[in-house]
C-alpha cells in the first residue's frame, strides 16, 4: 500500500490554485474534467515531487462546504516558515496562527481548509512581527 493523494471539494477554481499554486509553490500536474459527473479534478503536488498529491474537486453545481475545519489539516515542511507566512499575508491571507516558535504556522484556503506549515530542519529564532503576534480564528 502507499499514500497516494488527499482530496479537498473547492468552491472556486482561480481562488484555490492562486493560494494553493502562487501561494504555497504547489504546480498543477494533472486536470480532469468529468462532464457525467459534472466536476472536475485538479492535482497538485510539490514541484518535481509527484508521489503525493492534492486532487481538488470542484463540483459544477453549486454546493455549500461549511467549515473546513472537520477535515483536520494538510501539512506542508518548508524552507522558511516565516517567508512562507510573509508571502501569504502579502498576498491577503490571514495567518490565523503565527510562526511565533520559529517552528510552525497555520493559514486556511479560500474554503476554510486548515493548512500546517512546518520549518524544515532547526527551528528558527523567534523574530517579529511573527513573535508578538496572537492567534486569530481558528486554526
Amino acid at each position: 500500500m502507499k499514500y497516494w493523494h488527499a482530496m479537498l471539494r473547492i468552491s472556486n477554481v482561480e481562488e484555490s490554485l492562486r493560494f494553493f499554486c502562487e501561494g504555497l509553490g504547489l504546480v498543477e500536474t494533472r486536470r480532469q474534467e468529468v462532464e457525467a459527473g459534472r466536476y472536475t479534478n485538479i492535482f497538485v503536488n510539490t514541484p518535481g515531487d509527484t508521489s503525493v498529491q492534492i486532487e481538488l474537486t470542484y463540483n459544477w453545481d453549486p454546493q455549500d462546504y461549511p467549515s473546513g475545519r472537520n477535515f483536520g489539516h494538510l501539512a506542508f515542511w518548508v524552507e522558511d516558515v516565516y517567508a512562507i507566512s510573509q508571502h501569504l499575508t502579502e498576498m491577503g491571507y490571514t495567518i490565523n496562527r503565527p510562526p511565533r516558535d520559529g517552528y510552525m504556522a497555520f493559514v486556511r484556503t479560500p474554503d476554510g481548509v486548515s493548512i500546517e506549515l512546518l520549518q524544515q530542519g532547526e527551528r528558527l529564532a523567534p523574530r517579529e512581527p511573527w513573535a508578538s503576534q496572537s492567534n486569530s480564528g481558528t486554526w
